[in-house]
């Protein structure tokens, strides 16, 4: 029977229970946790850590060097955790001096095949990452959200939690907490509800993101005077959190502004 290769490097530190698929290579500063599944012509090289249970598919390259031309040799890193599923093709690269040395994955994520994330993005946890997505340096993703298919997101953007990008967007600014975005270039179409009723148990609090939603893009108030008024008067955790990403913004809210109603004047016409 034909002997199928693999190549794994004397300094790679692999728990005992780490199962490596044929024809994968792994580097020598690689560290991979127990109970993690490599598939077969898989490469994860680099200065490279991977938590606990993550099932990685055929064909995933994972930590090579940053595609960025400021990148001169130094060490950076890929941190992966635990029980995430990285499918097959998914291409991520190690951070950049630059962006703090770091790409950074948390927890219980799913990135679908064929995904690229550039240097220096930071993952959250429980996040979906649909086919064909590409993700440039630098983006900021935060736990719980859903990226659709066939995406793209600009360098250094930013993606607050619970929210919901349809496929096919592209996105260039910052896309708030518990909202849908859509579109080329993505606009906010509304608030995800499906996911915050799936993750949410207080009702109430879901009202309260409804109305700070009609309030910050709706009541046509200047975008940080209507933040500052919701973080001064509310007490709602979810309220502040939506606010303050208002307020922290570097690239801005892709929404269209409304213009206040004018008051209709009485007819002052005599009878």
């Amino acid at each position: 029977k034909r002997q199928y290769q693999r190549r794994v490097h004397g300094g790679a530190k692999l728990a005992d229970d780490v199962k490596i698929g044929p024809y994968t290579i792994i580097g020598p500063n690689v560290t991979i946790g127990e109970g993690t599944i490599v598939g077969s012509h898989t490469v994860i090289d680099g200065h490279t850590t991977i938590g606990k249970n993550n099932n990685i598919f055929s064909h995933a390259v994972l930590g090579t060097i940053p595609q960025d031309l400021k990148y001169n040799g130094e060490e950076t890193y890929l941190k992966i955790g635990d029980n995430n599923t990285i499918r097959e093709h998914t291409f991520i690269n190690t951070g950049t001096a630059g962006g703090g040395y770091n790409t950074i994955i948390g927890n219980g994520n799913l990135i679908m095949g064929h995904v690229h994330m550039g240097h220096d993005c930071i993952i959250g946890d429980n996040i979906v990452i649909a086919n064909s997505t590409v993700l440039a340096g630098h983006v900021e993703i935060a736990s719980n959200a859903v990226i659709g298919g066939i995406s793209a997101v600009h360098q250094f953007c930013k993606v607050g939690e619970y929210a919901m990008l349809g496929g096919g967007s592209i996105v260039v600014q910052d896309i708030p907490p518990y909202c849908i975005c859509e579109g080329n270039r993505a606009s906010l179409r509304g608030l995800n509800i499906n996911g915050l009723r799936r993750h949410l148990q207080n009702r109430d609090d879901i009202s309260e993101i409804k109305k700070a939603y009609k309030h910050l893009f709706e009541s046509g108030i200047a975008l940080a005077d209507s933040a500052n008024e919701l973080i001064t008067s509310s007490q709602n955790k979810y309220v502040k959190t939506l606010a303050q990403f208002v307020l922290d913004t570097k690239r801005g809210i892709p929404f269209t502004r409304k213009k206040k109603k004018k008051k209709k004047k009485k007819n002052s016409a005599l009878i």
